[in-house]
């Protein structure tokens, strides 16, 4: 049986299928098996077990319940709303089992699917391994762009499991090894005598072995594949012309640590689909969050950041967008698990999220701005595109970083209308968030000021002066000057809105009024553009 837990099975679901009300008080026991125990059913024998409670829901399960308790189960599931179970949370707490409270609308096949796959899972999983395939792979690529070398990813048994493209500069053991999908033996034996699988086995950092011209063979760089102590693989690293660059032992070192992670989760057999919105898990709310942080071993009680990368409206529009955006957070992935081997990477609202958990003070910003602006510069060097990267602030622990999610949206949106700054935290942009939010929520109110608002949208020309005389902080001549018009001219229509209006620019409050206004017109002008 596999050593599932709750957490397990709850880090599987999908956001807003069920809620963990209640832990069971032995929080690290493996659930051993699943029953599904109708509401008129004999009491079963529920001793360590999952149960699925059905045909019944909110109170009217408390009779099945206080059956099952005579045996008590170990994690119990059943339908019903917030407040619903109050008296049963009493007799659960008291007999030490957990409750998971199931949506009212969730389908019942769904949750006893995940349940088995993570209690009694299938032997043999051909798509876990299509996956793993494809992980490293890309890996494998992306550390070769990187690095400038040729990459390959073997096995603790040095089985080929991934290499990067096929260059004409690779020597005759890279060639054996792609073709055989092993290291020739001849090989591996001349690199255990020159002492590089004994390094290798001796420390985690990278290990270096030199050219041996007379054998055929280029400098390398290697760097072995740990899961705890125990061995799970290597990624060697051949040169092929211009030597290795300084932050080699860097880019490694994360590709390592992301490469062994993929290894790790394809040896216990965990299910596709929890790899498909950990990120979106993590920033969706505390109890989320916990239940990653517990499956995924993820330290969750120290100071936390989140950074958001993003493409250019430009750039998201070209034709292989698609493909630039899953290289970008295969590059950001490498990077991010350098910084920090337990950070997480993935997809979040079209950009690419990185969640950096376990940082040692709240004082990180320097280091974090480090590790956006290293991304941003590979990414450009390496896939010809130029990101943002709007590095969030540090919140407490793992828990918080939902709460870091707005604002940092809306800094990366903020860095985009700005299109000139690569990298940013909140303070380089704390006016305009603040202004930016102001917007949206007065575009959100039905309520306008209605001649003001008849007069931007009927007179095109008055209102384009108006906006131009904001932008210009308010300068008669400046505004004119923008606009090639006469001084006096811009007086006139500025004189005529106030006129038409009643308002007037002079007081701080009207000119506030006038500014939304302003831009929420702006933004149906764009709109309206856009659709032409």
């Amino acid at each position: 049986m596999a050593a599932a837990t709750v957490d397990d099975i709850l880090a599987d679901l999908p956001l807003g299928f069920a809620t963990l009300m209640l832990r069971p008080s032995r929080t690290d026991a493996a659930i051993e098996r699943l029953l599904i125990v109708d509401a008129d059913d004999d009491t079963p024998d529920g001793g360590g077990a999952f149960v699925l409670l059905v045909g019944v829901r909110g109170r009217s399960a408390l009779p099945a319940l206080r059956r099952l308790l005579k045996d008590p189960p170990l994690v119990l599931a059943v339908k019903g709303g917030p407040g619903e179970l109050g008296e049963a949370e009493e007799l659960l707490r008291a007999a030490g089992t957990g409750l998971l409270l199931v949506d009212p609308a969730a389908d019942w096949d769904r949750l006893m699917s995940i349940a088995k796959d993570r209690i009694q899972p299938r032997s043999y999983q051909r798509e876990v391994l299509t996956l793993l395939e494809e992980d490293l792979f890309a890996i494998a690529q992306t550390t070769a762009r990187l690095t400038s070398s040729h990459v390959l990813i073997e096995d603790a048994a040095n089985k080929v499991l991934a290499y990067s493209t096929v260059t004409n500069n690779i020597d005759e053991l890279r060639k054996a090894s792609i073709l055989s999908r092993r290291g020739p033996r001849k090989y591996e034996v001349l690199l255990k005598d020159l002492g590089a699988y004994r390094e290798l086995h001796r420390t985690r950092l990278p290990v270096r072995v030199p050219a041996r011209p007379q054998d055929g063979l280029r400098e390398r760089v290697a760097i072995t594949l740990f899961a705890g102590e125990r061995i799970m693989g290597y990624i060697w690293l051949q040169e092929t012309g211009a030597g290795f660059g300084d932050d080699v032992d860097y880019v490694l070192t994360g590709s390592a640590a992301r490469a062994s992670a993929e290894l790790i989760r394809y040896r216990n057999q965990q299910s596709v689909h929890m790899r498909e919105d950990r990120v979106v898990r993590i920033l969706s709310g505390p109890a989320e969050a916990a239940a990653s942080a517990h499956s995924e071993k993820i330290p969750a009680d120290l100071p936390t950041a989140l950074i958001l990368i993003g493409m250019s409206a430009a750039e998201a529009q070209a034709d292989d967008a698609a493909l630039k955006h899953g290289e970008l957070a295969n590059l950001a992935s490498i990077h991010a698990a350098a910084y920090k081997p337990s950070a997480v990477v993935g997809q979040f609202h079209g950009d690419t999220a990185v969640i950096i958990p376990g940082l040692q003070s709240a004082n990180a910003e320097a280091g974090l701005r480090s590790l956006a602006e290293a991304i941003v510069k590979d990414t450009a060097k390496h896939l010809g595109i130029s990101p943002f990267a709007a590095v969030g602030p540090v919140v407490p622990d793992l828990l918080s970083i939902h709460s870091a999610t707005g604002i940092t949206e809306a800094l990366l949106g903020c860095m985009r209308r700005s299109g000139d700054v690569p990298v940013s935290g909140v303070d380089d942009f704390e006016a305009e968030i603040l202004f930016h939010d102001a917007v949206e929520n007065f575009t959100t109110s039905a309520f306008r000021h209605r001649s003001l608002w008849a007069l931007l949208r009927d007179d095109p020309e008055l209102a384009e002066t108006l906006r131009a005389y904001f932008d210009a902080a308010l300068d008669v001549a400046e505004c004119a000057r923008r606009m090639q018009l006469h001084k006096n001219t811009v007086y006139y229509r500025i004189n005529k809105v106030s006129r038409v209006t009643g308002l007037d620019f002079s007081n701080p409050r009207d000119s506030l009024v006038a500014l939304l206004h302003i831009q929420e017109w702006a933004g149906t002008q764009k709109e309206h553009l856009g659709r032409r």
